[in-house]
């Protein structure tokens, strides 16, 4: 989804990039794409000079991103308490092989997104979000699943993250040698990296008649990034 509200996102003091700024990308559309494209976030805090760096799922709905865990867990428990946080998604692209290990790179999308998280505790908007978890990682699941519990949602927190403050940085294209070294006697290129969605396996529980996953739903998706 591309809810764009804005044609960019202002630069900021902390998001400014200061190590090759032609890089950095600030299109909120452009943005988006990257945070559509991933599934799987890094939201790194500190409590009490202490720093960690969680991996969790997350979807994008609109102009903010929501990630959920247990209501009981560290990273909600400080996150819904105000604490700043810094999360970041990045995708390779592929392996940048030079003539010295010097140049040698990766080509990559990243976004790095700053702000203060927001506990949603409203009924609706934590059902929206909890469905567009799900559909963000398989588009069209969540209306074949049996209904989520009062129980179930009870005990999942969902956090919320306003895409306010945020950047982006991208790398393409071949290794970028030093003049002197293009007569050296090595392959040098770009090794492309994807990912594929393959066959699935069903468990030993699948119901009888139940047709089996298509995977080209995946594909129509885009979640066939190759």
């Amino acid at each position: 989804m591309t809810d764009v509200s804005a044609a960019a996102l202002p630069v900021t003091a902390r998001t400014r990039l200061r190590r090759m700024p032609e890089r950095g990308v600030f299109d909120r559309a452009a943005i988006y794409r990257i945070l559509d494209d991933a599934f799987v976030c890094h939201l790194a805090f500190a409590v009490e000079g202490q720093p960690f760096a969680i991996p969790t799922g997350y979807a994008r709905l609109g102009d903010a991103l929501y990630v959920h865990g247990s209501a009981a867990s560290r990273m909600v428990r400080h996150l819904s308490a105000g604490l700043e946080v810094c999360c970041t998604v990045t995708l390779i692209d592929g392996l940048v092989l030079a003539r010295s290990a010097f140049h040698h790179s990766v080509n990559y999308r990243s976004v790095v997104v700053l702000g203060t998280a927001r506990l949603v505790e409203d009924r609706e908007e934590k059902l929206t979000a909890l469905r567009g978890f799900t559909e963000h990682v398989v588009p069209g699941r969540w209306s074949q699943l049996r209904p989520i519990t009062d129980q179930e949602l009870k005990g999942t927190a969902v956090l919320t993250l306003p895409i306010e403050e945020a950047s982006a940085k991208v790398r393409t294209g071949p290794p970028k040698d030093d003049e002197d070294d293009l007569s050296w006697p090595v392959w040098a290129g770009v090794v492309p990296l994807v990912t594929t969605v393959s066959h699935p396996v069903p468990d030993q529980h699948v119901l009888p008649g139940i047709t089996a996953f298509d995977p080209d739903r995946l594909r129509r998706s885009g979640r066939d990034i190759g």
